[in-house]
């Protein structure tokens, strides 16, 4: 095995979340506005935000029951179709013959009281708009969840919407102590990693206690990540900023500050498709799915339980030493399973909009309790399964909040079935350190210019 470099643009990975319309240029407006019921809830304890309560998994997965090769068929009901791909070992990708997925309870950990909050102040106002040209957007939304209980017409895109605006901590950082990594893995077990640092930051439609709801000077502005490569050396101070608005027709912004050139420029929002050597593209950000959804329906293809495996810390964070390789699975070190219940969504670019697009479908499978991505299976122009993907959402302690799943930092895996070649990305690099968010950030990075601005890209290597 060997390790060398790749470009930076490679390394452009978004960990923020979307963006959001104005009421302008629309022909027809709905509303969800009951308030969600929360998820069910037993053996409740004692905790930050009204605690945390285990859920029990279902009868025909009890407790303790370790999912191997020999026994899984017995389980596939609770896979996602790309993870059932990789068990049955017809495709370039396939699981290891020691794979062990023990099951625990579900763990649910109540949505931050300010979140919900303006869920239930803010709720009636969102609408679902339909823009002339057959899109969809919303209006309205000032924070929270914006269809807590989506009804037809367009639940699936309402879900999409949900999914967009999950919670998130309103700055979301790595520094040098702590950077974040992502290694690309082919078929010949050759390995390329790169670390780099992050700020990202949530400037409109904050819920968090103490915070804005937006930050002055940010109007129109929704979230921004920072990125900046910090190994390997050649590549150090390479930066990108993307910006998402509070616009949902308005497409993200994307800078990058080229060290070699000593400047910045803005590159062309039209290159959705481009993966500069990893399985991502652009499109694959934010955890599974980063674009401008009112270019892209979105169908409720059902619901059902899944197994995911979140309250991991550190666990993989040396790559590949802590990872069930060939294929780069978690180890049973890593914890254990919980069934989840989930919403399986059926996205697809708009025909208008689809030449030349990179993506036939994208299969999201999305948390019921906290909206924030599970899987995905993607699939090429012809409908061919090509990429699946394990999204591993960290259960992280959020200050005068308490534990949360959607939080910024997560584990993820991709696998690009028809070429041989993965690509696996966490928030720590193996130290034991994890991401700093809201009152743990230094203030140092709570610059506004600095970190939110194309202008604050002129002081990378100041």
């Amino acid at each position: 095995m060997r390790s060398f470099a790749r470009p930076f643009f490679a390394s452009l990975v978004v960990i923020g979340f979307g963006a959001l319309a104005g009421p302008s240029g629309f022909a027809a407006a709905t509303s969800d506005t009951t308030f969600p019921a929360m998820p069910p809830a037993v053996n409740a304890s004692s905790g930050a935000n009204g605690g945390q309560a285990a859920v029990a998994a279902a009868p025909s997965i009890p407790l303790g029951t370790t999912i191997t090769t020999a026994n899984w068929r017995q389980y596939r009901q609770f896979m996602p179709d790309g993870m059932v791909t990789l068990f049955e070992g017809q495709s370039s990708w396939k699981m290891p013959d020691d794979i062990a997925m023990t099951i625990g309870p579900t763990m649910i950990h109540p949505l931050p009281a300010g979140y919900l909050a303006a869920t239930e102040k803010y709720g009636p106002a969102t609408k679902l708009v339909e823009l002339p040209d057959g899109r969809l957007t919303i209006s309205g939304y000032q924070g929270g969840i914006p269809f807590p209980n989506p009804t037809e017409p367009h639940r699936g895109w309402k879900l999409l919407a949900d999914f967009w605006y999950r919670y998130m901590p309103h700055i979301v950082v790595n520094t040098p102590d702590n950077p974040g990594f992502e290694c690309t893995l082919d078929g010949y077990a050759d390995v390329n990693c790169t670390k780099g640092l992050w700020v990202a930051r949530q400037l409109s439609f904050n819920t968090d206690p103490g915070t804005p709801s937006t930050f002055p000077g940010a109007a129109g502005k929704y979230y921004t990540t920072w990125f900046m490569l910090e190994e390997p050396e050649q590549q150090r101070y390479s930066t990108t900023l993307t910006m998402e608005y509070t616009d949902l027709t308005l497409p993200e912004d994307v800078y990058v500050f080229l060290p070699a050139m000593r400047r910045t420029q803005r590159l062309s929002a039209a290159a959705r498709c481009s993966s500069s050597g990893t399985e991502m593209t652009p499109d694959d950000g934010r955890f599974a799915f980063d674009s401008t959804i009112p270019d892209f329906s979105a169908e409720l293809v059902g619901t059902r339980k899944i197994l995911n495996e979140m309250d991991v810390k550190s666990a993989g964070a040396n790559f590949p030493a802590d990872y069930d390789m060939p294929l780069g699975w978690p180890k049973p070190s890593w914890g254990q399973w919980e069934l989840r219940d989930s919403y399986i969504l059926d996205i697809r670019k708009l025909p208008a909009k689809a030449s030349g697009y990179c993506y036939g479908k994208r299969i999201l499978y999305i948390d019921q309790q906290f909206f924030g991505p599970l899987w995905t299976d993607l699939y090429d122009p012809k409908m061919q399964l090509w990429k699946v993907a394990l999204l591993q959402p960290i259960v992280t302690d959020i200050p005068r909040i308490g534990p949360q799943n959607s939080t910024g930092a997560a584990f993820s895996h991709w696998w690009d079935l028809q070429s041989h070649h993965a690509t696996f990305q966490g928030p720590n690099d193996g130290h034991g350190y994890n991401i700093l968010v809201n009152d743990n950030v230094p203030a140092s990075y709570l610059d506004l210019e600095r970190y939110t601005t194309p202008g604050g890209l002129n002081a990378v290597m100041r």
